[in-house]
């Protein structure tokens, strides 16, 4: 899967061939862009570096501002003025777009910083960049869990330098630039200095050194150079005092002399950047090499998780940029917490759970559940330290509320690491937490009426309560659980029973029509308040387009009018809308598991391709990616309920390397993909035994060794009769029943 994977995909508009079918009814209302990045990563790495040209939102890239259709163009190629550190991926209009640190070879005086170059030879791979501004300096860019190398290949010069400008963050964007409110830097020996800023409320402490022998080191104010000078302290700064400051190391340069510069990183001061420093890299006169080589293997370790054959070449390189793209975040900084002591777990770019607790988090439970264990931990040390358990978190002091978005998502991740029984988690300890949380801010209104608008936020609180009350029995607390359970009925509330749609509120980015089919915990009864299984199932199919004509896509620039349209259409987004995500396996407890076929292979086949332009929408920190890797391995989680449901696998046969176990999936009579052709499961096969039913428990899932597909062109009765289970069945589901 490593050589596979190009970091590249995402980064560029949407280009896809035009959709057919089915998919031509879908409308995408929100960027169509992936808004991922090439720079180097590491997974789940604290640190990123990459090619800046300011451009939004991950600081790479040709793009304006955009929160709707085609994104506008700012530059009419790749540039760069340097090389930042810590971007997001994938993600939209956060207003925390990091870009730290600046580096910048260049061969022109320190006035001409913040030039752009045009960037020619771009190569990307897992953990790795490389390419040659305009200037004719050769760039390579690798990072280690805390710590970033850059190598620059210089032709001769007399003036060569790299210039670290320590003021510059956000994007070179209208409103979208961070100016840092404390700085110190300081030279600390020959090729050896330290900086610390302090930006949007977090201490963020550089250790740097510079293999660059006979070159000067100098500290620099205002662009104009400080001889003699070792420290520069500076505080309150503001918007309108800001100048720009950093280092520059500078000297002649024969031709190919290359000059490595390695930075280690903290959220706990410089010292303890130092250690980070000398953990990742060693200490070794130049690192470069090593370092790419150790984050290469890290990356390999890490996609070897999933093994594939593809159908085709172009599958096996979407299939593992999805993969790759699914691990870049969170990032995982353990000790680094900024705004406490204690050590431990600590993450940040939870951006946000509302992208991502349906898709990559089950991703990350499943393949590394001690990563997940240490993300749970570290969402409750939050709760505990700053009062409210995240709905999205990044690097800042202060938990991001996001409260346009959801409410209390962080219980279904919990949820499911609990029914794992995983070590690692006090669960009486996070039983107060999510029980605590339950009663802040919409869950307010929730507990008095049992309904919170917006209307959503009602089916999350409901979902959560049935999470929490499954946490509640694991410890042992029946009398609380009881009480959780009741309240996770509220969701009913949110229903209006003359339409079977939400009732009428305000929504986050779509319609009632995208939020009235998520995968709740009890689907029996949210079917019979649509009056059945054939009303439900036409209600899906009306959101699907089935039997609808072709939309028309925003382009640049729709106007309110023309987004009022589309929204009116009440229609399937696509996966160019995270509320989507799970609606086609909605199907699945209407008893028609070959309705979920259609659509699944209709938007694997129109919504990811190959180049830069392989994405419909926003990836979000993975969501959209870890979607793919889902629907192409046949499975899919519904977060909080411990359920896996089926549909035919993508490819003829995948291998999932779990935590005590190795699961082998096959798809026989797996056909290439074709218009207007639908693979449907005639049969399945669990470790050899028949499986009727389209779904399966977390824990069969992790106990299985081989899961077997039949497939052919005609739907079948397979999985028809025996629904998932919900929790107004008239009896708890047997899990033997096959």
């Amino acid at each position: 899967m490593h050589d596979a994977v190009d970091p590249f995909i995402g980064t560029e508009a949407t280009r896809l061939p035009p959709p057919e079918g089915l998919a031509a009814t879908w409308w995408w209302p929100k960027p169509q862009i992936g808004n991922t990045h090439p720079g180097a990563t590491h997974p789940f790495g604290m640190v990123s570096v990459c090619p800046y040209s300011g451009a939004y939102p991950t600081g790479y890239g040709r793009y304006d501002f955009n929160t709707e259709g085609v994104p506008r163009t700012v530059h009419d190629e790749v540039v760069a003025s340097g090389f930042t550190h810590f971007q997001q991926s994938g993600t939209g209009a956060i207003r925390k777009y990091y870009n730290y640190f600046r580096v910048t070879p260049m061969l022109e005086p320190l006035d001409a910083l913040g030039t752009t170059w045009p960037v020619r030879d771009e190569v990307a791979r897992p953990g790795y960049w490389a390419g040659t501004l305009g200037s004719g300096i050769r760039c390579e860019l690798t990072v280690g869990p805390k710590s970033a190398v850059h190598r620059y290949v210089f032709p001769a010069s007399e003036r060569a330098r790299v210039v670290v400008d320590a003021s510059i963050g956000g994007l070179a964007l209208p409103h979208s630039r961070t100016v840092p409110l404390r700085a110190h830097l300081a030279m600390l020996a020959p090729g050896v200095a330290e900086g610390e800023i302090t930006v949007e409320g977090v201490p963020l402490a550089t250790h740097v050194q510079v293999h660059a022998p006979g070159w000067r080191q100098l500290l620099w104010y205002d662009r104009r150079l400080m001889p003699g000078g070792t420290r520069l302290d500076l505080d309150g700064i503001r918007p309108t005092t800001l100048r720009p400051f950093g280092m520059v190391w500078s000297g002649p340069s024969r031709s190919d002399q290359v000059v490595e510069v390695r930075m280690g990183w903290s959220l706990r001061g410089c010292e303890q950047a130092r250690a980070n420093h000398d953990a990742d890299l060693g200490r070794r006169v130049t690192a470069f090499g090593w370092r790419r080589r150790a984050t290469e293997d890290a990356w390999r370790s890490h996609l070897g998780r999933v093994q594939v054959e593809p159908v085709s070449a172009e599958q096996e390189t979407v299939l593992a940029t999805a993969l790759y793209h699914s691990l870049v975040k969170p990032c995982f900084a353990p000790d680094e917490a900024p705004g406490w002591t204690g050590d431990g777990p600590w993450v940040f770019d939870v951006c946000t759970m509302w992208d991502i607790y349906r898709t990559q988090l089950p991703l990350l439970t499943l393949l590394f559940p001690q990563r997940a264990t240490d993300l749970a931990v570290s969402l409750l040390t939050v709760c505990e330290e700053e009062g409210n358990l995240p709905i999205g978190y990044r690097m800042a002091k202060g938990a991001d509320r996001f409260s346009r978005q959801a409410s209390a998502l962080a219980h279904l991740l919990l949820a499911d690491l609990c029914e794992r029984d995983v070590p690692g988690i006090d669960w009486d300890w996070a039983l107060v937490h999510l029980e605590a949380e339950l009663r802040r801010t919409y869950g307010e209104d929730y507990l008095l009426h049992q309904v919170a608008h917006p209307i959503s936020h009602t089916l999350d609180l409901a979902m959560a309560y049935h999470a929490t009350a499954a946490v509640a029995r694991r410890v042992g607390d029946r009398a609380l659980a009881r009480q959780l359970s009741g309240l996770a009925g509220g969701w009913i509330n949110a229903f209006d029973p003359d339409t079977g749609l939400l009732v009428d509120s305000t929504f986050y980015e779509g319609g009632r029509w995208n939020y009235s089919f998520r995968l709740l915990h009890d689907m029996r009864a949210r079917i019979e308040l649509a009056g059945g299984d054939t009303p439900f199932v036409a209600m899906l199919d009306r959101f699907f387009g089935f039997g609808q004509p072709p939309v028309r896509q925003p382009g640049v620039g729709p106007t309110s009018a023309e987004l009022q349209a589309g929204y009116a259409l009440g229609r399937f987004e696509g996966l160019n809308n995270e509320p989507d995500y799970d609606a086609p396996w909605a199907y699945h407890w209407a008893g028609r598991p070959d309705r979920t076929a259609e659509v699944v292979q209709q938007v694997l086949r129109s919504q990811f391709g190959t180049g830069r332009g392989g994405l419909p929408g926003n990836d979000d920190s993975g969501g959209l990616s870890a979607w793919y890797v889902w629907a192409t391995l046949g499975l899919f989680p519904a977060p909080g309920q411990s359920l896996f449901l089926l549909h035919p696998p993508a490819v003829p046969s995948a291998s999932l390397v779990l935590e005590d176990s190795e699961l082998a999936v096959h798809a026989r009579g797996l056909t290439p993909p074709r218009p207007g052709r639908v693979d449907h499961v005639q049969s399945v096969t669990l470790d050899g035994r028949p499986l009727e039913r389209a779904w399966l428990s977390a824990a069969e899932l992790r106990e299985a060794s081989e899961l077997v597909f039949t497939l052919g062109h005609e739907p079948s009765g397979w999985g028809r009769q025996h629904r998932p289970p919900s929790t107004s069945d008239p009896r708890p589901p047997d899990p033997s029943r096959r």
